[in-house]
C-alpha cells in the first residue's frame, strides 16, 4: 500500500486517519483487557511474583501492540538493539522522550524494566493497575523516587528513565533534569543511553492526540553510549545534555 502513497492523495489521508483510530483503539483495548486481571491479581500474589508477572504482562502486551502496528497501520520499527540489554543486567537506562510511544518501545524488549510514571498515569484507568501490578515507580517526590529507584536497582531491575522529564519541545531534545545522575550515584548503577529517532513528530508534545500520522512512520531505537555511575551529578548532567544534543542533532550520523 505505502507504494502507491501521493501527497495529498484524499485515499492515503483517508487511510491515515483509518490508522490512527485503530492504533489509538487497539492501545485501549489491550489494556482493558488486562485490567481486571491486573486487579484481582495484584492483592492476591505476593509483591516478587506480581511484579515479575506484571512486567511480563506489560512487555508482552506492548510487543503484541507494536506487531500490530507494523501489520494494520504502515508503522515500522527497527529495535533490534534493544535485545541485547535483557542479559546486561541492572541498568539505568536513559532515553530521549520525543513520543508518546517511547516507553511503548523500550518496555517491549525488558522483561525486567520499571519505569518513573506520571503520578496522574498511576491512577489512570487505562495504565494504573497494570503499573501497580508491576510496581512502577509514582514520581510523587524526587526522594521517593531515588529511593524505589534505587531498591528496584539493587534487586537487579532495569530503570527507563527519561532525563528531559516530559516529551521533547525544542527538538532535538531539552535540556536534562538532575534525576537521572541523581539515580544512577545513589544506587551505584551505569547509565545506559537510547537515542530514539522517528520520521515524523507524531504523538510529540505539540502533536494532538487525535492528529493522523504521516505514514509510513519510521522509527528506530539506537543504544548509546554507557556511563559509568556519577559521582558528580552536576558535571554528569551536563554531560548528558551535551551526548544527547551531539547525537540528535540533525547532522549527526545514524
Amino acid at each position: 500500500m505505502t507504494d502507491r502513497r501521493v501527497a495529498g492523495n484524499p485515499l492515503w489521508r483517508a487511510y491515515e486517519l483509518l490508522a490512527m483510530a485503530v492504533g489509538l483503539g487497539l492501545l485501549a483495548l489491550l489494556c482493558l483487557a488486562w485490567l481486571p486481571f491486573a486487579l484481582i491479581l495484584k492483592p492476591l500474589l505476593p509483591v516478587a511474583g506480581g511484579q515479575r508477572l506484571g512486567r511480563r504482562m506489560i512487555m508482552g502486551g506492548f510487543r503484541f501492540y507494536l506487531h500490530l502496528l507494523e501489520r494494520l497501520c504502515a508503522c515500522r520499527f527497527d529495535l533490534s538493539e534493544l535485545d541485547r540489554l535483557p542479559g546486561e543486567g541492572p541498568l539505568v537506562i536513559a532515553a530521549n522522550h520525543p513520543s508518546l510511544l517511547d516507553a511503548v518501545l523500550i518496555v517491549s524488549r525488558l522483561p525486567n524494566a520499571v519505569c518513573v510514571m506520571k503520578a496522574a498515569l498511576m491512577d489512570n484507568i487505562l495504565f494504573g493497575a497494570a503499573a501497580r501490578l508491576a510496581r512502577y515507580i509514582r514520581n510523587n517526590a524526587p526522594l521517593e523516587v531515588i529511593l524505589g529507584a534505587r531498591e528496584e536497582l539493587r534487586a537487579g531491575a532495569q530503570l527507563v528513565i527519561f532525563p528531559e522529564g516530559t516529551r521533547t519541545v525544542n527538538f532535538p531534545v531539552d535540556a536534562c533534569t538532575p534525576s537521572t545522575g541523581l539515580i544512577a550515584s545513589r544506587s551505584g548503577m551505569p547509565v545506559q543511553t537510547l537515542l530514539i529517532e522517528f520520521s515524523s513528530p507524531y504523538l510529540g508534545k505539540a502533536w494532538p492526540l487525535f492528529r493522523p500520522p504521516q505514514l509510513p512512520l519510521h522509527c528506530r531505537v539506537r543504544l548509546g553510549r554507557r556511563f559509568p555511575p556519577p559521582t558528580d551529578v552536576a558535571a554528569f548532567t551536563g554531560e548528558l545534555d551535551a551526548y544527547f544534543r551531539a547525537q540528535l542533532a540533525p547532522t549527526a550520523a545514524t
